[in-house]
């Protein structure tokens, strides 16, 4: 299977969780879905390439080599079309179970579904900017609530 092929597979299954997650009810049997067909295969993929790059047993489709002790060395990860695979691998895994976060958290909060969608869009899109607007509503309305 090619790298691009993978790529696009990742990017597929992380989108029908993502809209799963903005769509369906979340009871803990959709929720249980996302996390598991979702998330944990994500990072299972992640799991097999990583170990595959490492052993030698994966060929990155590319110079590979490189190191995550030094810029050079982590631009040398991504210089191989296994290598980019990967690292966006990671992301979509890390974004959804980031998603997932917020919308449980939100939804413990009271906030409602349209409310929540921005953030969710945000973390899919640019997650660490999703997960900071987050954190900065949500903490207004957990101290309200704390003093309730």
């Amino acid at each position: 299977m090619s790298w691009d092929t993978i790529f696009l597979i990742a990017n597929y299954w992380a989108f029908a969780a993502w809209i799963a997650l903005a769509f369906l009810p979340r009871d803990p049997k959709v929720l249980a879905l996302i996390l598991y067909a979702g998330v944990f295969t994500l990072c299972l993929a992640y799991a097999v390439m990583i170990g595959g790059f490492l052993t030698g047993a994966i060929d990155p489709g590319g110079p590979g080599g490189g190191d995550f002790t030094t810029l050079a060395g982590v631009m040398k990860l991504f210089d191989s079309p296994g290598g980019a695979t990967l690292g966006w691998v990671h992301y979509l895994a890390f974004d959804l179970f980031t998603g997932m976060w917020i919308a449980r958290d939100a939804d413990q909060k009271g906030f409602s579904r349209i409310l929540q969608f921005p953030f969710l869009l945000l973390t899919l899109l640019v997650g660490p900017v999703g997960l900071l607007a987050w954190l900065v509503v949500r903490d207004r309305r957990a101290r309200a609530q704390a003093k309730a």
